[in-house]
């Protein structure tokens, strides 16, 4: 078990046939990153054969520490250990068993003084000289491809470690958005519960030969900000606990992910699948932008299996990307069937699930390669940030870090941690995001000045058999339509006192908006209409507001009308 800093219990006499010296391990399992993988951490401890036992104790072992272990160490560890010089014990034996001839700590400590710090640094010296003296094998390091479990939710191959982001202890997704990525360490050495925020652009190395260790994979470090950031990572282990995944890159929106992930996985020349409802910036870029690159797209209606597999049948398609809920007509894709449709011929399958939410749907669970969320949304779901995530294998993922590495895009480590902040009520917020909205969808439905409702919790809903199937909860956005046109639709929309009149959905405050004017206010009501988008349309987001004020809210405004 890597142990990440150091409180020094006790401190043993001079007298003392052999010095000993204890220190507590905290339960920060993790380092730092290495290159673009956000699963790998530092590993003090590789080439290990023994184990932290679980009491507070660490039996007979060889600790080594990374080169830049000194500048991980905590305030408190540096004031505590003082002048010991930690990065400098290298060979080092703690032990409680009476068999190794040293002296057991609570024994010692109930007989020895305390002393200085230039006595401790003396003591931990003696202590670090008589165990490389010792009859302790010296360290012997794995080959990179042996992988061990080192201890619970921890694996390790060679020198570094990748943590499983779902420990065993933490069985519902509730737990998860609090805990998850943070619990069992995060790879910032501190004290408090929240995570900390690191603002730095660069991290230094002390020496060149530090540098040519990490260039040459002996070391692991963070190196540039754009690569990686110890608050960003802990909110990418948090995404990935709760999708799943194996791993998740966060990006500085739903759209840099977007389209950063399309470019990364679909080569020139290559060939596309997505469906008619999505949001309209990720059609312009398909409709606008691929084509440059000679990347041709065919579009299907969510419901066109038949489409769908002439499409993988006539053309070598590199990926299928389409939205589930999509917006704003909330359409669901039967992941599961399109997923086995694709994999037949090779095809990646990516599921937009921001309006699902990673609580209500498991795309990857359900047969999906990636899953990509708009984090502006339900995930900070505060209405205060923007970011994007995509999930999946390490594999892929790793091919789409390494584009985003050139291209840019970098979230903010603020950012990052408002997100994280926010994902701690993430199913709070979603529970009563699910309630309000079913509700307010039967509330509507049976309005008579209400014409059409779109939301797959309604038996109306064209694939509500398919959201029963593979979500647990309908999402927080009803879209619907007035019975009027859009002078009377205006006049409910500015009837309502609640909500706010905004893009975006998913947040805290309710929000409601007319798609004809505000996403598609430039076009002419006939090129509207081609993407079904009415002038009496309706998109609401229900925040987390009690269901009976808003309910009061939309009856009140739909008698204004």
């Amino acid at each position: 078990m890597a142990v990440s800093s150091f409180h020094c219990a006790s401190i043993f006499s001079s007298s003392a046939s052999i010095p000993a010296f204890q220190c507590r391990p905290d339960p920060d399992l993790a380092g730092s990153p290495i290159g673009g993988s956000s699963r790998r951490r530092f590993n003090a401890t590789a080439g290990m054969s023994s184990s932290f036992t679980g009491d507070g104790r660490i039996s007979s072992m060889i600790l080594r520490f990374p080169p830049n272990f000194v500048r991980q160490l905590s305030i408190k560890a540096r004031r505590n250990c003082s002048n010991i010089g930690v990065a400098q014990i290298v060979a080092a034996k703690w032990s409680n068993n009476p068999s190794s001839g040293l002296p057991s700590a609570a024994a010692a400590a109930s007989s020895a003084p305390a002393v200085s710090s230039t006595a401790a640094a003396a003591a931990a010296s003696s202590a670090a000289a008589a165990a490389a003296s010792a009859t302790v094998p010296p360290v012997v390091l794995k080959s990179v491809d042996e992988e061990v479990v080192v201890a619970e939710g921890i694996r390790e191959i060679g020198s570094v470690q990748l943590k499983d982001s779902k420990p065993s202890f933490l069985s519902s997704d509730g737990s998860l958005t609090v805990h998850a990525g943070e619990r069992l360490g995060r790879g910032i050495v501190t004290d408090a519960i929240t995570t900390p925020v690191v603002n730095t652009s660069a991290y230094f190395f002390k020496k060149t030969a530090e540098l040519i260790d990490f260039k040459e994979k002996r070391s692991a470090s963070f190196e540039y900000g754009r690569y990686g950031n110890p608050t960003t990572v802990v909110l990418e282990e948090k995404i990935s606990a709760l999708e799943g995944a194996e791993s998740t890159l966060v990006m500085a929106s739903g759209m840099c992910a977007s389209t950063v992930m399309l470019l990364a996985l679909v080569p020139a020349g290559g060939h596309i699948v997505t469906t008619t409802d999505c949001y309209r910036k990720t059609r312009i870029f398909m409709e606008n932008f691929l084509p440059k690159l000679g990347i041709t797209v065919t579009v299907i209606d969510p419901a066109d299996i038949a489409g769908l597999e002439a499409a993988v049948n006539n053309y070598e398609v590199s990926l299928f990307f389409t939205e589930s809920p999509t917006n704003p007509f909330l359409r669901c894709v039967d992941i599961e069937l399109v997923s086995e449709i694709c994999h037949k011929r090779g095809t990646l399958v990516c599921i937009d699930g921001t309006f699902a939410t990673p609580l209500n749907q498991k795309a990857l669970a359900l047969g999906a390669d990636l899953v990509l969320h708009s984090a502006t949304k339900y995930i900070g779901g505060h209405n205060d940030v923007l970011a994007g995530c995509i999930c999946g294998s390490l594999k892929v993922i790793s091919e789409i870090r390494n584009l985003h590495h050139v291209l840019g895009g970098t979230l903010n480590p603020n950012a990052a941690y408002l997100i994280i902040r926010g994902m701690k009520t993430l199913h709070l917020r979603v529970q009563q995001q699910n309630s309000t909205a079913l509700r307010m969808a039967e509330v509507l439905e049976a309005h008579p000045k209400v014409s059409h409702v779109y939301y797959p919790g309604l038996p109306s809903h064209p694939e509500h058999h398919i959201a029963k199937r593979q979500m647990t909860g309908f999402g927080g956005v009803v879209s619907f339509e007035i019975d009027g046109d859009i002078e009377t639709t205006i006049k409910f929309v500015d009837s309502l006192k609640i909500p706010y009149i905004a893009p975006s959905f998913g947040g805290c405050e309710s929000i409601v908006d007319q798609p004809a004017i505000m996403s598609y206010w430039d076009l002419t009501q006939e090129e509207r209409l081609k993407y079904g988008i009415k002038d009496n349309l309706v998109r609401f987001s229900f925040g987390v507001e009690d269901f009976e004020d808003v309910k009061a809210d939309v009856l009140q405004a739909l008698e204004a009308i």
